[in-house]
């Protein structure tokens, strides 16, 4: 599948609007997220619309007139694709291919192409390549050339054998059993990795959104680095992690995860949620918003139904209950009547910050935010220590709060001193293992 759509293809892009269909997104928002996907992966888009389907035909989705109405808009426009916002059926791409004598791709197809160009790690490229061989197994009816062919049997018998597309299937299946021993091995790494993070001291912001709404570009200001962020949906898919200085913590771990989207294609669900987990040890989790989108309400509740889906939901009480700060994003792009409505929200609430990421418009209020969650959770500790640990001594004064310290005898190696200090959980963790 990778590689079948060329960069600088033009295409036309179709977003069908099935009669009773439910979908997170209304129609127009659904095409422009279609047309997005195909700027993402360099196709030229030549016309989009959305087309009415009544009922849905088994052979070719659309009606007899509408498959010609899309004919006569290719052959208009100098197309060589045609991108179908929605699920095909083998049958279904394979007959829309025979009657408009170009390429289809559906959504699912799509998405596969951006995420087999975008993923870097070999935990995305090993969920990519899994997907793909999923998605093509019931397409090698459209996608080989050689089916009619037979292999010869065995023994004195012989027979027909079986025929190519069986071995085929063959092949495919069993190489994705042993994709799934490697994904296997790459998770039991990951986990090992996050329960050493976890058992250091250094608390993880985790930054979650829907695609395109500037979590990287939010990343990139916070960490002061370079990760791809574009204009693009999926401009970047494998996690990434910096470490931040925030005033009140020493030193933060911040998060960028892939951005979400609707119609999530079922053969990546699981490539998503391998990634997500590490939302789930997350200490705070920023969702980014993009405020300005005529769809940003419709991408908040897909978000928090992906988050929820992981046992997340940022309510006391919950089994999970990680603080979720919204940073509405994109401020500079409001109108004033607009931007004046949302500020009178953001400031009745304690837990939504207005930002601008590309300008640095309320990047210091949302960094004054985290801190303040972060600290919320500091106590008071009661230390005693000898004179002469200087290093310990100097850790106390450089990252916590030190309320008071008084003589308290002679211990074994010395004079002794008390000291009131407040500190995070995560930073006297760290001071224990000094």
């Amino acid at each position: 599948m990778s590689g079948e759509v060329s960069r600088g293809a033009r295409a036309i892009v179709i977003c069908p609007d099935i009669r009773g269909a439910r979908h997170d997104l209304d129609a127009a928002s659904r095409l422009e997220e279609a047309g997005g996907l195909a700027l993402a992966i360099g196709i030229v888009v030549a016309d989009a619309f959305v087309l009415p389907v009544r009922d849905v035909k088994p052979n070719t989705l659309f009606g007899s007139g509408q498959v010609q109405s899309i004919a006569d808009k290719c052959e208009l426009e100098a197309a060589e694709l045609v991108i179908v916002d929605g699920a095909l059926s083998p049958i279904q791409q394979r007959n829309l291919e025979d009657r408009l004598k170009r390429k289809v791709i559906d959504r699912t197809g799509l998405i596969l192409e951006i995420f087999g160009e975008r993923a870097a790690t070999a935990e995305g490229r090993l969920q990519v390549e899994l997907a793909h061989l999923d998605y093509q197994q019931s397409r090698l009816v459209r996608s080989w050339t050689h089916l009619e062919r037979q292999r010869g049997g065995f023994g004195f018998l012989g027979g027909p054998g079986e025929t190519q597309i069986e071995a085929d299937r063959r092949m495919i299946r069993q190489r994705m059993a042993r994709l799934r021993k490697e994904l296997e091995q790459v998770r039991r790494t990951r986990t090992l990795h996050r329960e050493r993070r976890n058992r250091a001291p250094w608390p993880v912001i985790a930054l979650v959104g829907y695609t395109n709404a500037g979590k990287s570009t939010l990343f990139n200001r916070l960490t002061e680095s370079d990760v791809m962020a574009e204009d693009l949906l999926f401009a970047t898919l494998d996690p990434t992690m910096r470490a931040i200085r925030l005033p009140g913590v020493e030193k933060a771990i911040l998060s960028d995860t892939v951005g979400f989207i609707s119609d999530l294609p079922t053969q990546l669900v699981a490539a998503f949620r391998a990634t997500l987990e590490e939302v789930t040890g997350a200490d705070i989790i920023v969702h980014v918003r993009d405020i300005a989108s005529a769809a940003s309400a419709a991408q908040k509740t897909q978000v928090l139904h992906v988050l929820a889906e992981l046992g997340v939901t940022g309510r006391e009480g919950d089994d999970n209950p990680i603080p979720i700060i919204e940073a509405w994003n994109k401020w500079d792009l409001l109108d004033p009547e607009r931007a004046g409505d949302l500020a009178d929200i953001a400031a009745a609430a304690d837990d939504i910050v207005p930002i601008s990421a590309i300008e640095g418009t309320g990047v210091d209020a949302l960094i004054a935010a985290l801190d303040r969650l972060l600290t919320a959770s500091s106590r008071i500790y009661q230390i005693t220590l000898p004179v002469g640990e200087g290093q310990k001594l100097a850790w106390l004064h450089a990252h916590g709060q030190v309320m008071s310290e008084k003589d308290a005898g002679e211990g074994e190696n010395g004079p002794l001193r008390e000291f009131e200090v407040r500190l995070s959980p995560k930073e006297f963790g760290r001071f224990a293992q000094l």
